[in-house]
């Protein structure tokens, strides 16, 4: 356990150093690479195929291991070869205090941030449990879908995190502002475009995982909802990851707080409860919380003191 936990964090920390050196691109190939291979030994070690051991449910587990410890051999390797931006030599592998204790310091907001919106992904879960299993279905069929259709908006979302930040360190500020505004309205293009099918052809989208019409009923209600904030979202995640890639964790972390906890959470227990939309009542409260997520970093971006950050 301890030594897949190891590979998970060594698998995600090398790609956000490619991330923040430019070389995206190497990060992308480190997943391919690991996700092949783990779908490739999967149904091996699962059905036990050839002379490979059959070890049932445990046999996904152990082609996961497999498949990121190979992605992170990858990595290395990019890492030491000189083909990277960034070179790991023997000489840069000792400790240092103080960096140690800077990027403590960054990342401990980023971790509450992150915590934030978890957490509230899972009150909201609570609230929809008191429907029924079937509204559970429905909501955790269509965020899922809505969570896999933003993995290109969270794409470019990092990729503005990675301009800012070295934007900023090359001392031009306006070069990183103009970066995130270019990349909000590509966003913005893709989440409209996708917005349209979520809102008028959702159950096209929800058919093709669920054959139950109550459950389908439910998730269809959820991406169409969901749907209407995608705008306003599309310059809100860019405009959070662009605080983040500024070393500004600190205010993301709050307007999430805002956002999430004091909008999101209480807005769908209200809505849900005291109202007459029921479970709809939770699905509306997303895109209000995005709306309000993006209105308060607009604002704190429109004031400009991120470009003062230092690391």
């Amino acid at each position: 356990m301890f030594g897949g936990t190891a590979v998970i964090i060594l698998l995600f920390l090398n790609n956000a150093i490619f991330r923040g050196a430019g070389d995206a691109s190497i990060a992308m190939r480190v997943l391919w690479v690991s996700n092949i291979i783990n779908l490739a030994l999967d149904p091996c070690f699962i059905f036990g195929l050839g002379f490979f051991p059959k070890l049932g449910v445990v046999g996904a587990a152990v082609a996961t291991l497999i498949g990121r410890t190979c992605g992170v051999l990858f990595q290395i390797w990019m890492l030491t070869n000189g083909k990277s931006r960034v070179r790991l030599l023997a000489r840069h592998v000792r400790i240092v205090p103080k960096v140690i204790g800077t990027l403590a310091r960054v990342s401990a907001t980023g971790i509450v941030q992150f915590l934030v919106a978890h957490v509230s992904w899972l009150v909201l879960v609570r609230i929809i449990s008191s429907f029924g299993s079937l509204a559970v279905a429905g909501y955790t069929i269509g965020i899922r879908i809505f969570m896999f259709i933003l993995l290109p908006s969270w794409g470019m979302s990092g990729a503005a995190a990675t301009m800012v930040g070295q934007n900023l360190g090359a001392h031009k500020p306006e070069r990183a502002e103009r970066a995130v505004w270019v990349t909000g309205g590509y966003n913005a293009i893709y989440l409209v475009a996708i917005a349209l099918v979520l809102i008028f052809a959702p159950h096209m989208v929800v058919g093709l995982f669920s054959a139950d019409p109550q459950v389908s009923a439910y998730a269809a209600d959820c991406l169409r909802i969901i749907g209407y904030g995608n705008l306003t979202y599309a310059y809100g995640m860019v405009m959070v990851q662009a605080f983040n890639g500024a070393g500004d964790t600190m205010t993301p972390t709050l307007i999430n707080i805002v956002s999430f906890w004091l909008c999101e959470t209480p807005l769908a227990w209200f809505l849900s409860h005291k109202t007459g939309l029921g479970v709809n009542g939770v699905f509306t409260a997303i895109p209000v919380a995005q709306t309000v997520m993006t209105v308060i970093s607009l604002v704190v971006f429109a004031r400009g003191s991120w470009k003062q950050r230092r690391i």
